[in-house]
């Protein structure tokens, strides 16, 4: 593994976290309050920001503009995944997961690494990283031959670059990794810019961990399915802990839409890039989906 590859990687000038921050703040601030429908006013004031700001570094963020975000939350119910009324769980085709993968107007093409590059635990391998900005924080992408192999997230709180590299070279320990922000730049602005052509995902996973995983891309935005749910689809009703654990080491979070998968309960569940994050995203989804 080379580490001293990385480390020029993790010098670079910040990119802007502190503003997803931010927005992930005002986003519970709407959710808390949302049957008050609070004003433009009292979100910046929440924001210490001025109005025109807020609302548009809101909608730079979050795609839609908070009175749209409001709206969805409070009179699209189907759609609050966050208000514990999670609709449709247990029906598969309900939640799409026999249409299509695909991510926006992305078409994913899924290609798993093969059991003998499981076997070496990443030996021989060449892994490309680079970080770059995206609505929901700062996302570590890496990058193989074949496409993307891992997405994840930095946090100042929880060790930034160095821990999000650290996780990812914990996943592939044998392997060499080198930063090369000009390749993984092209897989940050399909995903988070443009979201058209095709995307190819490269995991590195288990036989039944990629079946997990493809089960999850047929789940489409702005739906959700629980664990127990996704086991009946796979025909496995009695794996729920395993189907859990596999949603759990999902390497490419978001586009791998893991944070779609609740408790029975309606509780969001465990999320490895954080709860708060998680929240983020499915509110994110759902109002999105809403206006459309």
């Amino acid at each position: 593994m080379n580490v001293q590859a990385t480390n020029a990687e993790l010098h670079e000038s910040p990119l802007p976290d502190h503003e997803y921050q931010r927005v992930a703040k005002a986003i519970a601030f709407l959710e808390d309050r949302a049957e008050m429908q609070p004003s433009l006013g009292e979100l910046s004031a929440y924001m210490d920001l001025s109005p025109s700001h807020a609302q548009r570094l809101f909608r730079r963020w979050a795609g839609v503009s908070p009175k749209q975000f409001i709206r969805a939350v409070t009179f699209s119910s189907a759609r609050d995944l966050l208000q514990n009324r999670v609709s449709v769980l247990d029906a598969a085709h309900s939640v799409g997961l026999s249409g299509p993968s695909r991510l926006h107007d992305l078409s994913l093409r899924f290609e798993a690494m093969t059991p003998g590059e499981i076997a070496r635990r990443g030996a021989g391998l060449t892994l490309s990283t680079g970080f770059h900005a995206s609505p929901f924080g700062l996302a570590l992408f890496v990058i193989n031959e074949r496409g993307l192999c891992a997405l994840g997230f930095a946090d100042e709180a929880g060790g930034g670059r160095q821990a999000a590299l650290a996780d990812m070279q914990a996943r592939w320990p044998a392997a060499h990794f080198v930063a090369d922000p000009a390749v993984t730049e092209p897989y940050a602005r399909k995903i988070f810019e443009t979201r058209t052509g095709e995307l190819k995902l490269s995991p590195l996973g288990t036989e039944f961990q990629i079946q997990v995983w493809q089960a999850l891309l047929r789940i489409e935005p702005g739906c959700v399915v629980t664990y127990s749910g996704l086991a009946d689809h796979l025909n496995t009703p009695r794996a729920t802990r395993a189907v859990a654990s596999a949603v759990g080491r999902n390497p490419i979070s978001y586009v791998i839409p893991c944070h779609r998968v609740l408790r029975k309960s309606g509780a969001l569940g465990g999320y490895h890039w954080g709860l708060t994050r998680k929240r983020v995203m499915l509110a994110f989804e759902s109002a999105q989906s809403a206006v459309e």
